[in-house]
């Protein structure tokens, strides 16, 4: 019967050998499904559409701080009210309290005790005084206390509901703010992972179009054909050329659209609403063939985007995050409507 030899084992090398080898097959498939990093014109694209999708919130925000501001000054006023209500019962009371003690020096019971005990305290007051149970001063005084406590009531009442919208206004600015620094945020992130060269081939891309539409941040001064409150409204716009783009801000160092559009006209003496939707519903709307100098101009849609009309087919407006205001064919963006203030 021969003698059967068992297999050698492998070598500590061979094992490490066989090991690497079983390592490097196990990369093939992850490295041939790498996605292939975005070009230049990728990165772009998404950062513009990231800026784009950033600006209806940003209106959205821009609404809910106007109200969260009407809703703060109607808390405050209430709170007022509330006060002064609570400092005329503690008056009246101190002005109950001799008549009360009189009351009880007489053996009788404290008309104030029996008005709260009354089903119907008008009933009571009614037939106590024509009881003589109590004096005219007395029943007037005790009438006066009932009748600030129901309004006192009522105070605290709409004052807890004004506090409560206040509260969700609060809520829905965090959450717009929230979304629109999320967008930022990537937009952000998408530039920071191109090289220097990359980026300046993007701003050199940038630039290029802004030449081809005839788009310029550069200091100008207005020289058209508007008068009156237009044409200061337009001279309010081109002082701030070259100013930077901030969601939510309305001046002076910077401006979002809406931002921009409703200083430029406060400053010719016509008080318009916050955002691009209010001023859209408020305005009386022209058609883009009547349109005039100082009309403002609604892109995309009624909620998103404006500028003002200056003439020539040009519209001057704050672009975008990372633009600053400028000059631009009014054609350099899908038309929507426009409206004269």
């Amino acid at each position: 019967m021969g003698t059967h030899r068992r297999p050698k084992p492998p070598s500590r090398a061979r094992i490490a050998t066989l090991g690497m080898a079983a390592g490097a097959v196990s990369l093939l498939p992850t490295q041939s499904q790498a996605a292939p990093e975005p070009s230049v014109d990728e990165v772009r694209k998404q950062v513009e559409k990231l800026y784009e999708e950033a600006e209806a919130p940003t209106e959205e925000y821009n609404g809910v701080l106007e109200k969260q501001k009407k809703l703060q000054g109607e808390v405050d006023g209430a709170q007022d009210r509330l006060a002064r209500k609570q400092q005329e019962i503690n008056e009246l009371r101190e002005k109950i309290g001799p008549l009360a003690a009189a009351q009880y020096r007489t053996g009788a019971i404290d008309p104030s005790v029996q008005l709260f005990l009354a089903s119907d305290p008008e009933e009571y007051l009614d037939k106590a005084q024509a009881l003589g149970r109590t004096s005219d001063r007395q029943a007037a005084a005790l009438r006066a206390l009932q009748s600030r406590q129901r309004e006192l009531a009522q105070e605290r009442a709409d004052a807890a509901k004004q506090l409560k919208s206040l509260q969700e206004a609060r809520t829905k600015a965090k959450e717009k703010k929230d979304e629109v620094t999320a967008k930022l945020t990537k937009a952000r992130k998408l530039l920071n992972s191109l090289t220097a060269s990359q980026r300046a081939t993007m701003e050199a891309d940038q630039k290029r179009d802004d030449v081809a539409a005839g788009t310029s941040d550069a200091p100008a001064s207005y020289n058209g054909p508007a008068s009156g409150r237009a044409k200061t409204a337009i001279e309010f716009a081109y002082a701030q050329l070259g100013k930077p783009y901030e969601w939510g801000s309305t001046g002076p160092s910077s401006y979002d659209c809406s931002g921009l559009v409703g200083a430029a006209w406060r400053s010719a003496g016509v008080s318009l609403p916050r955002t691009v939707k209010q001023m859209y519903d408020a305005g009386r709307k022209v058609s883009q063939a009547d349109l005039q100098p100082g009309d403002i101009i609604y892109w995309y849609n009624d909620s998103q985007h404006n500028g003002i009309y200056i003439g020539n087919g040009k519209a001057i407006h704050a672009p975008r995050t990372g633009k600053n205001i400028e000059i631009t064919q009014v054609s350099y963006m899908p038309f929507y409507a426009a409206s004269r203030p």
